[in-house]
């Protein structure tokens, strides 16, 4: 929904987008929303990366030598058992830190810059899948019979934080206090209108 105009005089308050009226109000509650949504995954890609002792110790630390994924996916015991085998079997692997961090990353500074929304959107449903998947809330109990912790079977954090990253794109949230007027209008992004 880019925006057209800053209201009209009979309704100076709110901006028009595409035939639709967003007040400008709801335009920086959602630009709040977006900034914090990406502050919540560039902090966990920094707290990893540096080890500042909140999620992750320095020991542990992804620049000293740590792996952001093995812990938790190594310990993954909800779910089919050949899912658990898979979770198991990437923990820790190269491939496996980098594309996990490259999401935090990716993600945490689209949503705080307010660009390329739309990926960020997809790569934060593909990502919220997976962690679903690894944490499984469907099953009450782990493998071992232990309560597995789960609260809500269906739509528990992670389906909450798909939701908003497909809300903040296709309202266009990067448009206000952020880069996305900026971004929508670079020739590649005009070009290629998936990178919106």
């Amino acid at each position: 929904m880019t925006t057209t105009g800053r209201g009209s005089a009979a309704h100076p308050e709110k901006i028009e987008a595409h035939g639709s009226m967003l007040t400008n109000a709801a335009a920086k509650a959602l630009a709040v929303l977006r900034i914090a949504t990406g502050f919540v995954f560039l902090w966990a890609f920094l707290d990893k990366t540096f080890g500042w002792g909140f999620a992750t110790p320095s020991a542990k630390a992804w620049i000293n030598g740590g792996s952001p994924t093995k812990g938790f996916l190594s310990s993954v015991d909800v779910g089919p058992s050949g899912l658990q085998t898979f979770f198991h079997n990437i923990a820790g692997d190269a491939w496996t830190d980098w594309l996990f961090m490259l999401a935090l990353l990716g993600i945490g500074l689209a949503f705080i810059l307010g660009i390329g929304m739309r990926i960020a959107a997809g790569s934060l449903v593909v990502l919220m899948a997976m962690m679903w998947l690894a944490e499984f809330p469907l099953d009450k109990t782990g493998a071992k019979g232990a309560p597995s912790g789960s609260t809500n079977p269906i739509t528990d954090y992670h389906f909450i934080y798909a939701v908003t990253g497909i809300v903040l794109a296709l309202t266009y949230a990067g448009h206000t206090w952020g880069l996305g007027k900026w971004w929508a209008s670079l020739p590649f992004v005009q070009k290629n209108r998936w990178l919106v």
